[in-house]
């Protein structure tokens, strides 16, 4: 306002445009702003101030061509809504003074292009002057109604490029608004335009029959009732797709057909985009004639969707969802339920199609809102004399049961690896759900699954959608939380472009987030939803869950980069990753002993050499395994010469190996889960800087408030679980077993079973020594962890509280090493 000339000012109204939906201090503001700068009445001597407002706005609308237009009218909605029981309206006002000089503008701007030798309106700012004029149409068609007159010429424009064309839709917009609420226009005006559509839409592509239909439309079922120039040019059409039906009939291969595809693919769009806008079956159509041409025009579209050439499919399916428009129920044929569902469920079916038949139910649900919203504007003006039991609801339970139909093939789509066919699948479930057409919870699982989408727009669709059903429906979210997650893997899966690599669950960008932070955001305000959420997750890790690895890998990367906000969260996990250990961790060995052969055992005695070797593989304590399992102060210690020690020794293991390697297998396969949630607890320790001694004194029975402090991350702490990473792109669990891999497996075995003897802390330790126990028990966990680098695993003693611990430069130099 201060600096009108500053070249800055279309890019700082654009991005300040763009806040109109915010909160509501953001969208006063931005009100308030565009007001002064736009909608507040110029003096009329003031032409200059006049033109520099409408190459403004002309600008930021041209500077928002390919982003769409919805905040341009949102913004004027709220300003004309909040004068309107003013007496005095000024931005009423600004906008006739905005819609007359624009007018002018373009006039001029004609006379000066005529003037110079550039023959052909192509430039951009006659279009952003059309654009501007057709979004003043939308929200205010009124203040167009002195213009129409001459905005009609514009029609016959001469198309050469993209911006002629723009053009002609533009005025075709503006026309079809404007034309109806026009008193007594004259004869030769109508007659004019409809001739105009009319070589319009015989002449050009998709886009200009579209618009030009549509205007006809309005012209003809408003205004002039000429029908039978409009049944004249269905006629045209219908009569040629007939024709060309029969000579496929006759002859699939003929070479008339191939010259013939143009004419083809024109009259299955027009005739479609006809019986969107006009119901043939009227009288005023067809005269007394019994034929149903909508059932005749299904059974046409119909024949050319099983077309060999996949652009007629194409242009038969357009056409199909245009004449739905006008007859829903013909949804609900067999034959189309069958056509769409196929195509939806079909893997292999074209990316095209499938685009296509989701954008046609977009189309028809927002042809519904609008069709809805007209009835709720005209409602309002009758209501206070109608009675309410007239108020039909006919067409949404209409759209409900359509709906219903193709519901699970649409959700389906979402794990299609086509960005652009799951764009369009959240489109038709958000204005389903928007209209309040389905009940929500079978779609929850999905919209957490979309919102571990890569592209951000879809992603916050889909969290937004979650964030509505959850304020109208509370409970929803945590009840559908893990099979939301077990979802998101899928799509992931789908997405996932290099099937070898694992599918991962954090963002490979500088924020490293969880794929499903939000999820986890929406439900951790809840104690008891985000434990019970928690431990859900936890318990797909138990070995009796047969979860497979590379979505355990999935889950764990998600636990682990959660944003966890008080000390209680990670704790929380870390005292249940404790207890699964505890119960799996016996399971697992147990049945990885009873595979053992044991006649072979009984013949041999260790030697001196190998006992030392199995000290230095896994450390020299040890217990028996039915003592592991008592209580801690139960246990007693037992000798390294016992017969356990045999089994510590790897030689020994690998001498009763039995022949058939399954158990082995199955011993690295279950071991994953147990592994991840070592590493787990590993990286939440280091992530938080937590002592053993803390987590330890950790219980969930406490109140709430003891651990309520925020958590202090420390940098550059990531995840990286090694191991199920090669267990993963080795693909062991498919791959033949080498002496070398039953090795490093039985080594895996041994560690494993040292660190179940180890896994409770001594009470020593609050005595000032460092127990073995401890010892042992880290160096069995660097050993199992593949020696995890120091940055992960310092921490271990690094940041403990009791004196003792610190005193254990022996674990953190198994750490470091």
């Amino acid at each position: 306002i201060e600096q009108p000339t500053f070249p800055k000012i279309t890019e700082m109204c654009v991005k300040m445009i763009r806040r109109v939906n915010d909160e509501e201090g953001i969208k006063k503001l931005v009100n308030e702003t565009f007001q002064k700068l736009w909608f507040t009445p110029t003096p009329h001597n003031d032409k200059e101030a006049m033109t520099r407002k409408i190459l403004n706005i002309t600008d930021v609308v041209a500077a928002c061509r390919d982003t769409g237009y919805d905040w341009f009218e949102q913004l004027l909605q709220n300003l004309l809504k909040s004068e309107e029981d003013a007496s005095y309206k000024p931005v009423k006002k600004a906008c006739t003074q905005l819609v007359d000089n624009l007018v002018e503008h373009i006039l001029k701007y004609e006379e000066s292009l005529s003037d110079s030798d550039n023959k052909g309106v192509n430039s951009g700012r006659l279009v952003a002057c059309i654009t501007t004029l057709f979004l003043f149409s939308k929200i205010r068609p009124q203040l167009m109604v002195k213009h129409a007159m001459t905005m009609q010429p514009y029609l016959t424009t001469k198309c050469s490029t993209q911006n002629d064309f723009m053009v002609i839709c533009n005025v075709a917009k503006i026309l079809e608004l404007v034309v109806p609420l026009m008193e007594h226009p004259s004869e030769t005006f109508l007659a004019t335009i409809e001739e105009d559509l009319m070589k319009l839409i015989i002449k050009y592509g998709m886009t200009v029959v579209q618009h030009c239909v549509s205007c006809l439309g309005a012209v003809v079922n408003k205004v002039t009732q000429n029908y039978k120039f409009v049944w004249a040019c269905f006629n045209r059409y219908y009569g040629a797709l007939s024709k060309l039906k029969s000579q496929h009939q006759e002859d699939p291969n003929s070479t008339i057909l191939t010259a013939n595809k143009p004419a083809l693919l024109r009259s299955l769009f027009t005739v479609g985009a006809l019986c969107r806008h006009f119901d043939f079956d009227q009288e005023d159509f067809k005269g007394n004639s019994k034929v149903n041409i909508k059932d005749k025009v299904l059974e046409l579209l119909m024949y050319f969707t099983k077309h060999s050439d996949e652009e007629v499919q194409t242009k038969a399916i357009i056409g199909l969802g245009f004449a739905f428009i006008q007859h829903p129920s013909l949804m609900f044929e067999q034959e189309v339920k069958t056509l769409y569902n196929s195509i939806l469920s079909d893997r292999n079916c074209s990316v095209n199609l499938k685009i296509q038949v989701l954008k046609n139910l977009q189309t028809y649900l927002q042809e519904e809102d609008t069709r809805m919203q007209q009835a709720d504007r005209d409602w309002k003006k009758v209501a206070k004399q109608e009675d309410l039991k007239e108020m039909g609801d006919i067409s949404s339970g209409m759209s409900s049961s359509i709906m219903q139909l193709y519901l699970k093939q649409v959700l389906e789509a979402f794990f299609h690896t086509q960005s652009s066919v799951r764009h369009f699948a959240l489109n038709v479930i958000a204005l389903t759900l928007n209209q309040g057409l389905i009940h929500p919870v079978q779609c929850v699982p999905y919209l957490i699954a979309m919102g571990t989408d890569p592209e951000p727009s879809m992603r916050n669709k889909a969290d937004q959608q979650l964030v509505e059903i959850d304020k109208k429906y509370a409970g929803f979210i945590h009840m559908k939380a893990v099979a939301g997650m077990k979802m998101s893997y899928q799509v992931q899966q789908a997405i996932n472009t290099c099937p070898k690599d694992p599918v991962r669950g954090f963002r490979h960008d500088e924020s490293s987030s969880a794929l499903c932070s939000h999820l986890y955001s929406m439900i951790r305000g809840n104690r008891q939803h985000r434990r019970a959420f928690l431990i859900s997750l936890l318990n797909l890790f138990d070995d009796t869950a047969k979860t497979e690895v590379n979505m355990l890998l999935y889950i764990a990367d998600n636990l682990a980069c959660f944003p966890y906000q008080t000390q209680e969260e990670p704790l929380f996990i870390m005292h249940h990753i404790d207890i699964t250990l505890s119960v799996s961790g016996s399971n697992l060995l147990q049945s990885f002993k009873e595979s053992m052969v044991k006649e072979r055992k009984k013949e041999r005695k260790p030697s001196s050499d190998e006992e030392t070797e199995s000290d230095s593989n896994s450390g020299s304590e040890s217990e028996s395994e039915e003592e592991a399992s008592k209580p801690r102060r139960l246990r007693k210690r037992v000798d390294s010469d016992s017969d356990s020690d045999e089994e510590n020794d790897i030689n020994a293991v690998m001498k009763c190996l039995p022949e058939n390697s399954a158990p082995l297998i199955e011993f690295a396969n279950v071991s994953q889960g147990i592994l991840l949630l070592l590493m787990l607890k590993q990286h939440l320790k280091n992530l938080c800087g937590f002592s053993d001694s803390k987590i330890q004194k950790y219980s969930p029975s406490e109140s709430a408030k003891v651990y309520d402090k925020a958590i202090n991350r420390k940098t550059g702490v990531h995840f990286h679980p090694k191991q199920t990473l090669d267990f993963l792109r080795s693909d062991m669990a498919n791959s033949k077993i080498t002496e070398e891999v039953k090795r490093s497996i039985v080594k895996q075995y041994l560690d494993f079973k040292l660190l179940m003897e180890h896994l409770d802390p001594d009470e020593e330790e609050e005595d000032g020594e460092v127990s073995a126990s401890t010892n042992a028990r880290n160096k069995a966990i660097t050993s199992l962890l593949g020696g995890g680098s120091p940055k992960n695993n310092a921490a271990e003693t690094e940041d403990d509280e009791s004196d003792g611990e610190d005193r254990g430069g022996g674990t953190s130099g198994v750490r470091r090493r």
